[in-house]
Parts: C-alpha cells; structure tokens; sequence
C-alpha cells in the first residue's frame, strides 16, 4: 500500500512548476549597448521592473525611463527599479549612463 504522505509529497512537487508557470505574455526582454545593458521584466505592457548596468562593472550614473516614467539616478554599477504599472501607448523601456558629467552612453532601448 502506498504511503499517503509519500503520495501527497509526490503531489505536490508535481503541482509547484504548473503553479509557478508564467503567464503567455510575460517576459523578460534585454538589450545592450557599447556601454550598458537594459533589462526589463514585463507583462504586455505592465513594466515590473528596469534594471541597467554596465557592462565594464565600474560605476557610473544610471537612469532608465519608459513613457512618463523617469527614474531617479543612482551612482552605481547596476541597479533596479521597481516600476509596476501599466502605460498602454508605450512600447520602449530605455536606459542610459553618465560618467563624470558626460553622456557616455544613453537611449539604449528594449521593445515590449
């Protein structure tokens, strides 16, 4: 006779990946440049999050804007910042780096 706790584990273990399962939609979308890389994770045109970082691993100041949305700079290597919300007019999550008060690198987009 099967063990009832062996059968419910077993269970279980086969029901987490089905409930962890991202919707259709939902992707992670990424793009670099010379400088930087931009990384966005998104549900249609719902924007969980923009992460910049550059791509030598020295910091600098970072900024990243879709629509409206402009983030605040950060003197960093990498950063991330929690968007969560919906613009439905646009479609491009961007970034961009300056280094001693110069535009290294900027307009580096992702398509959502």
């Amino acid at each position: 006779m099967i063990n009832l706790k062996k059968l419910a584990t077993l269970l279980m273990a086969c029901a987490l990946p089905l409930l962890a399962a991202t919707p259709a939609n939902a992707g992670v979308s990424s793009h670099c440049g010379k400088y930087i890389c931009v990384m966005t994770a998104h549900h249609n045109r719902f924007v969980q999050d923009i992460t910049v970082n550059t791509r030598d691993g020295l910091p600098g100041t970072l900024r990243a804007y879709w629509g409206n949305y402009h983030s605040p700079k950060v003197n960093a290597p990498s950063h991330r910042w929690t968007v969560g919300y919906e613009q439905a007019g646009s479609k491009l999550v961007c970034g961009g780096l300056e280094r001693d008060g110069r535009s290294i690198e900027d307009g580096i987009c992702v398509t959502i």
